[in-house]
């Protein structure tokens, strides 16, 4: 599954993330990677990005084309 498709409020871990290596390694430098515990707080209306928390306390945006090219699995 990917994170764009992650039930709001449940915990997901990410199992993959593809992407180019220098975007992928930003998103990791940012506390997004493999192994990360996220949960999706909410979505934005139209399209828009996905607000979600990392286990270590991080909160941010991601875009949900962003969003489909990261793979999550149930923690």
């Amino acid at each position: 599954m990917h994170l764009a498709e992650a039930v709001i409020g449940r915990r997901f871990e990410i199992a993959s993330i593809d992407l180019e290596r220098e975007d992928a390694a930003w998103l990791s430098a940012v506390g997004l990677h493999q192994g990360e515990v996220v949960i999706v707080l909410r979505r934005a209306a139209l399209g828009g990005p996905l607000h979600v928390r990392t286990a270590s306390g991080g909160e941010f945006a991601v875009d949900r084309e962003l969003a489909k090219r990261i793979t999550v699995k149930n923690t």
